[in-house]
C-alpha cells in the first residue's frame, strides 16, 4: 500500500482562485503554533507579526517600501515561469542592477543633471538583463540547465559588490566603512510622504499594469503562455521557444536590475555590502502567491513585505529571533505549493498496479 498522487481530469477554477488565501490561513494558524510552542502568546504574537505594522504610518511606508522590489522582480518572474523557463538568480540580477546603475554617481558624481537618474535606471535595468543574458544564452546554446547557472551567478554577483564597496568604491571620507559615497540629491529617487518611500512604488504599480496588458491582450502574451503550457504547440504556431528563452530572461533581468538600482538610489542611498535582505528569492514565493499575475502579485508582495516588518516588530517587542520572517515565507511558499499540487492531483491509496488509464506520481 502506498499514497500516490493521481493528476485529476478537471480542477477546481473556485479552489485556483481561493488557494492563495487557504495558503496565507494555513501559514497564520501555522506561524501561531510555533509561536506557542516557543512559549509566547500566539495571539499577541500574530497581532504584533501581521496587524500590529498596518496600524502606525511609519510601519506601513516601510511595508510598501520593501513591497516595491518585490512586485519589480515577481512581475519579471511571472514571465519567465510562464513561459516555462526558471529563473532562480534574480537576486544577482537585482545586485548587479545596483552596481551597474551606481556607476554614474559613484565614478562621476560631478554629473548632476536632470538626465542623471533616467540614466541611472537605465543603466541599472540594462546590467540586470545583461547578467539574466547568460543563463539564456547557456541553455539556448549549450542546453544548459537555467536553475543552477542562474542561482550560482547570485554568489558572484554577490562577491562583486562587497569586493567593490571594500576596494575600488569605498568611500574615501567614510571612516574605512564597506560603503560607497552617499549619492547626491541629483542620483536619488524622490520621496513620497516623510519616510524613505520613494516614487519607486509608483513604477512597480506601471510596471505590473503595463505587464498584465501585454500578457492579456497581445500577440506576445499569447506566445508566452502558449510556448509555456506547450512548447509543440507553439513550435507549430511558429513561436520560437529559443528566442521565448532570451526574452524572458531579458525582461526578467531587467526588471531585477531596475529594482536593484532603485533600492540603493532611493531607500538605501548608496551602495553597501548587502543592499537585499533576500528580494530576489522571496520574489519567487509573491509570483506563485499571486498565481503568476502582474496585478494580483501587487497584493502577493504586499503580503510577503508585510512578514519582514513583522519579523523586525516581534523580535523587538518580544525577544523573538528576526528569523522567523524567513520561517514564515518559507511556510508559506510549502503551503501555496502544497495547495496547487492537490488542486491538480488527487491523494489516493494504492496497492498493486496503477489502473489503466491513470497517471500516477509518486
Amino acid at each position: 500500500m502506498r499514497l500516490v498522487l493521481v493528476k485529476r481530469a478537471e480542477h477546481s477554477r473556485l479552489m485556483t482562485g481561493l488557494s492563495p488565501v487557504i495558503a496565507v490561513a494555513l501559514t497564520m494558524v501555522s506561524a501561531g503554533i510555533l509561536f506557542a510552542a516557543a512559549g509566547h502568546d500566539p495571539a499577541l504574537a500574530l497581532y504584533t507579526f501581521f496587524i500590529e505594522p498596518l496600524t502606525d504610518s511609519w510601519s506601513l511606508q516601510e511595508v510598501l517600501v520593501k513591497a516595491t522590489p518585490l512586485v519589480l522582480i515577481a512581475c519579471g518572474l511571472s514571465v519567465c515561469y510562464l513561459s516555462n523557463n526558471w529563473n532562480i538568480g534574480a537576486e544577482g540580477q537585482f545586485v548587479v542592477g545596483a552596481i551597474a546603475g551606481s556607476v554614474l554617481p559613484i565614478m562621476v558624481p560631478a554629473f548632476e543633471s536632470v538626465l542623471t537618474l533616467p540614466l541611472m535606471l537605465l543603466m541599472g535595468a540594462a546590467g540586470g538583463a545583461l547578467f539574466a543574458l547568460i543563463p539564456a544564452l547557456l541553455k539556448t546554446r549549450f542546453n544548459t540547465n537555467e536553475i543552477l547557472v542562474s542561482l550560482m551567478l547570485v554568489y558572484v554577483a554577490n562577491l562583486a559588490l562587497d569586493y567593490l564597496v571594500r576596494g575600488p568604491w569605498r568611500d574615501p571620507g567614510g571612516f574605512n566603512f564597506p560603503e560607497s559615497a552617499l549619492f547626491s540629491a541629483a542620483a536619488t529617487l524622490p520621496t513620497l510622504g516623510d519616510g524613505r518611500l520613494s516614487v519607486s512604488l509608483l513604477v512597480a504599480i506601471a510596471v505590473a499594469i503595463l505587464l498584465s496588458v501585454l500578457l492579456a491582450r497581445t500577440l506576445k502574451g499569447f506566445e508566452i503562455r502558449v510556448l509555456g503550457e506547450s512548447p509543440r504547440a507553439g513550435a507549430f504556431a511558429g513561436f520560437s521557444s529559443r528566442r521565448m528563452t532570451v526574452f524572458a530572461f531579458l525582461l526578467s533581468g531587467a526588471l531585477a536590475g531596475l529594482a536593484g538600482i532603485m533600492e540603493v538610489a532611493g531607500s538605501i542611498g548608496q551602495l553597501q555590502p548587502t543592499i537585499s535582505p533576500g528580494y530576489g528569492f522571496t520574489a519567487i514565493i509573491v509570483a506563485f502567491l499571486g498565481r503568476l499575475n502582474p496585478l494580483a502579485i501587487l497584493v502577493a508582495g504586499f503580503v510577503l513585505a508585510l512578514s519582514y516588518i513583522g519579523g523586525e516588530g516581534v523580535q523587538a517587542s518580544m525577544g523573538i529571533s528576526d528569523k522567523i520572517a524567513s520561517v514564515v515565507q518559507g511556510m508559506l511558499l510549502f503551503f501555496v505549493l502544497a495547495c496547487d499540487t492537490l488542486i491538480l492531483y488527487r491523494i489516493k491509496l494504492q496497492s498493486g498496479q496503477t489502473a489503466k488509464g491513470e497517471r500516477a506520481h509518486v
